[in-house]
């Protein structure tokens, strides 16, 4: 007898022990989510380069711009006269802050005349007109030791003409940088 009751307390012991299990009971399966791939991470950032000094390229020289007030080189003068136009009084004002500005530059200012007149009339008239131009550019400030002035008379026309649209072109000062 104690046999069947030592077998008896064996089974009910293994039924409690069954019942008081830590695994929960099974649960029933839940839908199947789909999951998206997750985003692949942002490829490593490289370490900054190593930067070079920004070296500006100079300025371009204002005496080279085609369109600017110093292409224009020559000062026109009527006839007989050295006076200098209110109208050509902006070049030599440009043409003088130039100088001003960079005070390694020189120049020649060449005076010319029509064919009108003797040799040594316009080689003198020439000479006035350079001179005329010069004065202006040491009022504003260039020294006079920076420019040169000759008088060419008529010996260097620009237009070979023997009419007035062609001698008003020959009337003038040319100013010419070394």
């Amino acid at each position: 007898m104690n046999f069947n009751r030592v077998a008896m307390v064996a089974g009910f012991l293994a039924l409690s022990m069954a019942g008081c299990s830590s695994t929960p009971p099974a649960q029933p399966a839940a839908p199947a989510v789909e999951q998206k791939p997750a985003t692949p991470p942002a490829p490593p950032t490289p370490p900054p380069a190593q930067t070079k000094p920004v070296v500006e390229a100079p300025a371009p020289d204002p005496l080279n711009d085609p369109n600017g007030i110093l292409a224009h080189r020559s000062v026109y003068f009527d006839f007989d006269n050295s006076s200098i136009h209110s109208s050509d009084a902006s070049v030599i004002e440009a043409h003088g802050k130039y100088l001003v500005d960079h005070s390694s530059r020189t120049i020649r200012i060449e005076g010319n005349c029509d064919e009108r007149g003797s040799r040594e009339y316009n080689l003198a008239l020439g000479q006035r007109r350079a001179n005329a131009v010069r004065d202006r550019m040491t009022a504003i400030g260039v020294s006079a030791t920076r420019i040169e002035t000759i008088s060419l008379g008529k010996e260097k026309p620009r237009n070979s003409g023997h009419n007035e649209a062609a001698w008003a072109e020959n009337r003038r000062a040319d100013i010419i940088y070394h």
